[in-house]
């Protein structure tokens, strides 16, 4: 029979602790009269291998070393019913296991967290700065995101069902693995609970590089809402931008009177439509690499035949601005004294910085979507 529980454990080097985390698993389990089976998802290349398998714990060698990558390289080995996981470290008890799935043994949730910002983190268990900064403000942001309400979104000690597990769609092989769980349980409307737990000292040196990997989490956010984070913004600007030029054009001359404000607002619209095309490269990424949904408006955009249109307008506004631009030289080569044309240089200027954002857009797009008939991930 398929044991209850498995608990997938990835490790790193951690030959000084993982024994004392499979100890605490098979207390934990005894202490429940739960049956289990130990994963390892083992990289190591000191003891760790050896100790696990001593203790009886079966080893996967993933082919690519990531945290992430180390759990979707285990769960299609995994037998039990309920999916365990958890750190290598010994930073979580493990002995704790049959609280931990309670709330799944008793059909109320899908997914139950364990919260180190509900329990008690014990002295020199986490940086200070982790514990808060960097942990409640990601957590806010994932939380502000997706309409979530967890408390403690990178614990690492979880426990998922089955079938729950089976309705995510996760991709991510490093430590954004974390936050691509909880957005998809948001995102799939999965019951989740927190439970408050302790949060120990490691033993060995920690592996997490701080600001690499806090960035990871917030790039992983933008790639999927882009919309709120650089698109709505980026129109925003754009708008403040072209009434800021259009009102100084028709209530001065912009050469003797508002030529500092008609900069500005021009410096408005061209970093808005900056904005504005990062995040529509962005979305482009998510949906291509199967990380989020197009839907049916972005579809329309992510067509051959729509960035063909978005290179023949790059190609007009460029070639409008050059043709201006060398209107305004002859002009000048005409003139005997100094030339007034600085209203119209600024907007040949503009109007070839656009055009050359629209084209360099369309191109990256273009990859993106060869790549995606490469792949055969059939978005188009």
């Amino acid at each position: 029979m398929n044991p209850l529980v498995s608990i997938i454990i990835p490790a790193l080097n951690e030959e000084d602790t993982i024994g004392s985390c499979l100890e605490k698993v098979k207390a934990g389990c005894l202490k429940g009269n739960i049956s289990y089976e130990i994963i390892v998802v083992d990289s190591s290349t000191d003891a760790t291998t050896q100790i696990a398998h001593d203790m009886g714990a079966r080893i996967i060698k993933p082919m690519k070393r990531g945290y992430g990558n180390a759990y979707l390289s285990a769960f299609s080995h995994a037998n039990g019913e309920i999916i365990v996981i958890g750190d290598a470290d010994d930073t979580y008890d493990f002995t704790i296991i049959p609280e931990l799935i309670r709330p799944i043994m008793e059909n109320r949730v899908d997914i139950v967290i364990g919260s180190r910002l509900k329990g008690i983190i014990l002295p020199n268990s986490m940086p200070w700065l982790h514990q808060h900064i960097g942990n409640p403000l990601l957590t806010w942001l994932l939380n502000f995101t997706f309409h979530s309400g967890y408390s403690d979104t990178h614990s690492g000690m979880r426990a998922i069902t089955r079938e729950a597990l089976g309705r995510l769609q996760l991709h991510t092989g490093g430590m954004e693995f974390a936050s691509e769980m909880l957005i998809e349980a948001a995102r799939r409307g999965l019951i989740v609970e927190e439970i408050p737990i302790i949060y120990y000292p490691r033993k060995s040196p920690s592996k997490l590089h701080s600001f690499a990997d806090g960035w990871r989490h917030i790039r992983f956010i933008l790639i999927l809402r882009p919309l709120r984070f650089l698109i709505l913004p980026g129109l925003i600007f754009v708008i403040t931008g072209l009434l800021l030029m259009g009102g100084i054009s028709f209530l001065r001359t912009v050469e003797l009177q508002g030529l500092h404000s008609f900069i500005l607002g021009d410096i408005f619209m061209l970093g808005g439509l900056q904005f504005l095309f990062s995040g529509i490269v962005m979305k482009s990424y998510s949906v291509t690499h199967q990380l989020d949904d197009c839907g049916p408006w972005f579809s329309r955009v992510l067509q051959y035949h729509s960035l063909e249109k978005m290179l023949c307008l790059g190609l007009l506004f460029t070639g409008i601005g050059f043709l201006s631009g060398l209107y305004i030289f002859f002009s000048w080569l005409s003139t005997v004294g100094p030339l007034m044309q600085i209203t119209n240089a600024v907007l040949s200027l503009t109007s070839v910085i656009i055009g050359l954002q629209i084209i360099f857009t369309a191109l990256h797009m273009s990859m993106m979507l060869l790549w995606c008939e490469h792949e055969g991930c059939g978005i188009i």
